[in-house]
């Protein structure tokens, strides 16, 4: 079930406003692997519809998660709300007072799209990394496509 959400110049907004996001999914974990390390499990997860699947190394740590949870994940290009890009500030550092998409969501990572591959019939598969935590994710070109992008943000929340 994907669902989009509206974006309103602040004030201050320099540049016309745009959706920073580029895919927001709600999905189900569907196995939580803790084996290999003591702080990071490999989750997999399926939208409702079946359509995406995903496998994601999380920090258990700081964003515990189990079997069954469905977790609200969104991709976006920038934190910004008004979907300006970063302007080298970091982004701890928010765009005003309207605060930024990592105020809306438990956990939060910015990553890099290092690969594209073609899928079975209409999917293709992306890989992100996290500084070393990875995402693999599969599914309809037409919703995964605005990837193409070189870097990210992971945003969840339950």
């Amino acid at each position: 079930m994907a669902t989009s959400t509206s974006v309103t110049p602040g004030p201050h907004s320099s540049a016309p406003a745009s959706d920073p996001t580029l895919l927001t999914e709600h999905l189900t974990v569907t196995s939580v692997n803790a084996q290999k390390y003591d702080r990071v499990s490999r989750i997999a997860a399926s939208t409702v519809a079946l359509d995406i699947s995903l496998t994601l190394d999380v920090n258990t740590t700081l964003y515990p998660i189990a079997v069954g949870d469905v977790v609200s994940l969104v991709l976006a290009s920038t934190l910004n709300l008004d979907g300006t890009k970063e302007d080298g500030r970091g982004w701890r550092q928010t765009s005003g007072a309207g605060g930024s998409l990592a105020d809306m969501y438990d956990y939060v990572a910015h990553g890099k799209v290092y690969r594209f591959e073609e899928g079975e019939g209409e999917d293709i598969k992306v890989y992100v990394s996290f500084g070393g935590l990875l995402l693999y994710i599969v599914g309809p070109y037409k919703k995964l496509t605005p990837l193409r992008i070189d870097y990210v943000y992971l945003l969840l929340k339950k």
